[in-house]
């Protein structure tokens, strides 16, 4: 190798890992997560705030109706000090700035059970649907010991009821 290619692998080696150093966000992310996944889609209407609506006609003439809000599912299981696992279900809006946290819940069945989980999966790995809800499947373990994990569904349906059981096949 001639000294010019020996400098230009080093230059380009030094920009990529400063550009991974400075990965945003990603250095805030607990060690303790062991699995996310981000699936489905929730929708819902907006409400018109009718106190700052004006009677006067818009100059444009472009309606001023409020766009819906739409988002999408992310689960995230976070080990805890005994090697069990907690699940959150968040709620995560789509906006103008990038991805806005709605909501998290910590799903209570999960934690009751002192779950081992091995693993979670979406229904689908071909991207966001189009269709609102979420199917996720969670493995878990109940005993540390157990052979094979057992398999428990995360159901949102299109009106955003949950559902979470046994997985059945």
């Amino acid at each position: 190798m001639t000294m010019k290619a020996l400098l230009a692998a080093a230059l380009l080696l030094g920009s990529v890992s400063q550009a991974f150093s400075q990965t945003p966000g990603i250095d805030a992310l607990p060690v303790s997560t062991i699995f996310v996944t981000s699936n489905g889609m929730w929708e819902r209407e907006a409400v018109e705030d009718t106190a700052t609506k004006s009677s006067q006609p818009t100059d444009t003439g472009a309606s001023t109706r409020p766009e819906p809000t739409r988002g999408y599912y992310k689960v995230v299981a976070m080990r805890q000090p005994d090697g069990t696992a907690k699940i959150y279900l968040q709620q995560i809006a789509y906006t103008a700035d990038g991805p806005s946290l709605v909501e998290t819940l910590e799903l209570e069945e999960f934690t009751q059970m002192k779950a081992y989980v091995t693993d979670i999966r979406p229904e689908s790995s071909a991207g966001a649907s189009s269709l609102p809800g979420l199917f996720v499947t969670v493995h878990l373990k109940t005993d540390p010991d157990q052979k094979e994990p057992d398999a428990w569904t995360i159901l949102i349906d299109e009106l955003g009821d949950m559902k979470i059981e046994k997985a059945s096949n």
